[in-house]
């Protein structure tokens, strides 16, 4: 009989690939563990110095891609999300369903494209008066703040969007936002002329998949 040669590998690789599957573990647990987002920078310091943070964030990815949750980012911030296609079996039917005006949408869609905008910049596109109203709506969900004031007179305040913006309407950056033919298959582009014209530069220009009403401020 022939002796069977076993192969034994290196004591060094076997640690990597334990440090390696330990980080990946470590990753996943920090993710489920958090109720918000967490910034990449967060991941790094809890792997420490010389980790492959990207790499790690890409096989937990592609690990996920075909289960019943999905890692996604959104403004550098990672989280676990329900997978898309099974969001309206997990909807309860009593749940009640916080609605936005028309104008809150518009308004939300002007600073997400123009941003940094100031309010009277916002009236001026929308061709009607923004309520003050409109805009602490859109602070109290967290998608809008503050910004620098402008150099001009009367040093206006500029608006602009959040991460939490992003992250509720599943996007990873302003460059993911529904395109014009989407903005008029949801009926949200109206026939005034300062909201049509907005909405005219191409296929890169729509509102946020917001939910709204027919209410005028």
């Amino acid at each position: 009989m022939t002796a069977e040669t076993v192969i034994e590998a290196p004591a060094e690789l076997e640690e990597g690939f334990d440090r390696r599957a330990e980080q990946v573990r470590l990753v996943e647990a920090v993710l489920f563990a958090s109720a918000e987002p967490v910034e990449e920078a967060a991941l790094a310091a809890r792997l420490g110095e010389g980790a492959d943070l990207r790499g790690i964030l890409d096989e937990l990815q592609a690990h996920y891609s075909h289960r019943g949750v999905h890692l996604v980012a959104a403004a550098g911030r990672w989280a676990f999300r329900t997978a898309p296609d099974l969001a309206p079996l997990l909807q309860r039917e009593t749940e009640v369903t916080s609605r936005l005006s028309r104008a809150a949408v518009e308004t939300l869609s002007i600073i997400a494209y123009h941003q940094p905008v100031t309010r009277a910049e916002i009236e001026s596109i929308r061709g009607v008066a923004t309520s003050k109203g409109t805009l602490d709506i859109l602070m109290e969900a967290g998608w809008i703040k503050p910004g620098r004031r402008r150099e001009t007179p009367g040093r206006p305040l500029t608006w602009l969007t959040t991460p939490a913006f992003l992250d509720h309407f599943g996007l990873e950056s302003l460059r993911d936002l529904p395109g014009v033919d989407d903005l008029r298959a949801a009926g949200l582009l109206d026939a005034r002329p300062a909201i049509t014209t907005l909405f005219s530069r191409g296929d890169d220009a729509a509102l946020p998949r917001a939910v709204e009403d027919s209410a005028e401020d």
